[in-house]
């Protein structure tokens, strides 16, 4: 079943699994946790868990917790080397936190910590799908942080928005609520006078992209509304909807599902696993630009040829990811490549029929096959 209105979110049977992200500000005020609040959402938590929902926290609040104690400047942000500092610090205590309220309503948190690349590679992508799927089944409540701890500013996510949605994809869940400042996202900065609350998005476009504020209104977290509308995109392809809610008020959830408020991104397709994981994916190796003749074949569902290539950037190996981009520099599909950087550029522009004396050996069919290639 899908996702068609808010009060979906809280039906067992419309969403069985539903991933909730809890951002910094929420967590965290200037006087430390914020007890009363947290209490508050476990308890809805635990309710979802009574009515037959499964339920997965990410939850962010590791570095702002852990700046806190340390006495770090800036939310523990001033610099990477603080802000591991501080997650190390932060991650002890938001887990055990998580942990006692959840055991309050006699409930099991499991921590999972990840890094980028965790999600990033395949093999890894499937250790995690299948350990959270035995979780799930064992009764426990997940609760997921970036392992900011490790994490450097070159394979670190940035925002658990996207994480959140990453996490969903992996785990098949049905709908992903992100709790944040806001109570959606608006046709401006909610701020500006005129700015209107948009209560169901179907599709991302360039315009609905226009409308995002990359603002955090508390300035400690790190994700705005570019990164929600991202994290949308990510559970768009895989068939997930997702929510965009204001967690500053008491009981949230309840807020979303019953009184109606916030944005719902809905979701018209599902891609199949490997190519949801593929689309999804943050970090590229490189970049294929290519003629109007070939986006528009690859919107018909052809294979990316080299005739159509008009640039090649980036240093990537055959099978590295990379993004295809129509003549305006849009991204409009990720693949797989099946050649490297180099015989990328060799045979750009040129016909097949070319290929082998190009290289010295019989080429393969496409410089992208269909089947390793989805598009945005």
């Amino acid at each position: 079943m899908t996702i068609a209105s808010l009060s979906d979110l809280s039906d067992n049977t419309r969403c069985p699994l539903l991933v909730v992200k809890v951002g910094s500000a929420l967590l965290v005020g200037r006087e430390g946790v914020r007890r009363e609040w947290l209490q508050e959402l476990v308890s809805e938590v635990a309710a979802a868990r009574g009515r037959g929902q499964r339920i997965i926290v990410v939850s962010s609040g590791a570095i702002a917790l852990g700046a806190s104690r340390l006495g770090l400047e800036k939310g523990g942000r001033g610099s990477l080397a603080d802000a591991q500092a501080a997650a190390a610090v932060g991650q002890i205590a938001l887990s055990g936190l998580w942990a006692e309220l959840l055991g309050g309503h006699g409930l099991t948190a499991a921590q999972i910590l990840l890094t980028l690349d965790d999600l990033e590679d395949r093999r890894r992508y499937l250790n995690v799908t299948a350990t959270l799927a035995r979780l799930l089944d064992a009764g426990a409540v997940p609760v997921i942080n970036e392992n900011d701890s490790v994490a450097t500013q070159e394979i670190r996510f940035g925002d658990n928005d996207r994480l959140a949605a990453r996490v969903a994809q992996a785990a098949q869940a049905s709908a992903v609520l992100l709790l944040s400042d806001v109570d959606g996202l608006y046709t401006r900065n909610p701020k500006e006078p005129g700015a209107e609350r948009i209560a169901e998005v179907n599709g991302i476009t360039p315009e609905i992209h226009a409308m995002a504020s990359r603002e955090s209104a508390s300035g400690m977290g790190s994700g705005g509304m570019t990164s929600k509308l991202q994290a949308a995109e990510i559970a768009e392809l895989a068939g997930i909807a997702l929510v965009i809610g204001n967690g500053t008020h008491a009981q949230p959830i309840a807020r979303v599902t019953q009184q109606g408020i916030g944005t719902l991104f809905r979701a018209h397709r599902r891609s199949g696993a490997r190519k949801a994981w593929l689309g999804g994916r943050l970090r590229l190796k490189g970049e294929l630009h290519v003629d109007a003749g070939a986006a528009a074949a690859l919107s018909r569902g052809s294979s990316l040829l080299a005739k159509g290539v008009t640039r090649v950037d980036g240093l990537f190996e055959r099978g590295d990811p990379v993004a295809i981009c129509a003549p305006e520099g849009r991204v409009i599909a990720h693949g797989l490549a099946e050649y490297d950087a180099a015989e990328c550029t060799r045979l750009q522009g040129r016909h097949s029929s070319e290929h082998a004396e190009l290289l010295g050996y019989a080429p393969r069919s496409a410089v992208i096959h269909r089947d390793q290639l989805v598009l945005k």
